[in-house]
């Protein structure tokens, strides 16, 4: 899954101040404004024309199924349930989604994304005729799968190499703060950790693709947007990003469909992280 910023004044930042910036980013002040990020010098040559990437996390980068399968097994153990589980992630998600383009379209005002998720939740609980059986500890429980999300097999070592070529950056529709503990704790070398928190808004919105261009002060042109998500690639290529497409066959778990029909928005179509470096000759 996919998986907004701020609306005010923002400080120009340089790609010297892009370290700084990631780790001090949730505490930035709300006035700010967007568009004043000096150009960021090119990083080591390569042949591909890209400067920085951008990559998705909730799916692209992280596993979450893993965590909500020993979560939602645990429930059933504790509480003597018998609640089949199976595409519960999907409808999460979707209900997540449906409130996001509400987000955008102006039909809503903007929320945090823990909010959307917890909002999803309940209105899935509620479908499925689990309202009575979870109470709201067991609801919290579920909400902390996305904080106990582990990177991909491929993740770390695949952004590592990319990241000697290039910035690398995270570009998540989830919370700033939870993403920076994410990596931390896992340890994916990300230079800069950027959200739809700081546009107010989300994916696949175009505002938040533009504002990674600024803040991270590279050219549309010479970003590629990475994600397992083909609605963040096709909004990221009518920004001007670059765009490569990483499925996730078990992102849902085992009975996750997978479209692997070529796109016109989609460049590169990579096995993984890894194979991404070397598709696009930055291994």
């Amino acid at each position: 899954m996919n998986d907004k910023c701020v609306d005010t004044e923002v400080h120009s930042i340089s790609r010297r101040g892009i370290l700084a910036f990631t780790a001090a980013a949730a505490a930035l002040p709300v006035a700010m404004r967007i568009g004043d990020a000096q150009a960021a010098p090119a990083s080591q040559t390569n042949q591909s024309g890209i400067k920085a990437m951008t990559f998705d996390i909730q799916g692209t980068v992280f596993d979450y199924y893993q965590p909500f399968a020993r979560m939602s097994n645990a429930l059933n153990n504790r509480k003597g349930l018998h609640v089949n589980w199976s595409g519960f992630l999907g409808d999460w998600n979707a209900g997540a989604v449906s409130i996001i383009q509400d987000i955008i379209a102006g039909k809503r005002a903007w929320i945090p994304p823990g909010q959307i998720f917890r909002a999803s939740l309940d209105t899935v609980l509620s479908t499925r005729g689990l309202t009575s059986q979870l109470d709201d500890a067991d609801r919290l429980e579920l909400m902390s799968v996305w904080s106990q999300m582990v990177p991909w097999q491929d993740s770390v070592e695949g952004i590592g190499q990319l990241k000697r070529k290039v910035t690398v950056a995270a570009l998540s529709n989830a919370s700033m703060a939870g993403v920076i503990t994410l990596s931390k704790h896992a340890g994916v070398p990300f230079d800069a950790v950027l959200t739809g928190e700081l546009v107010h808004s989300y994916k696949p919105s175009l505002d938040v693709y533009r504002a990674a261009s600024n803040y991270l002060g590279f050219s549309p042109g010479e970003i590629m947007m990475v994600a397992a998500h083909k609605f963040d690639l096709k909004a990221a290529n009518a920004a001007g990003f670059k765009t490569a497409y990483i499925p996730r066959p078990v992102e849902l778990g085992p009975e996750t469909k997978i479209d692997r029909s070529p796109e016109t928005y989609i460049d590169v179509v990579a096995d993984d992280m890894i194979d991404l470096s070397r598709k696009i000759g930055l291994a």
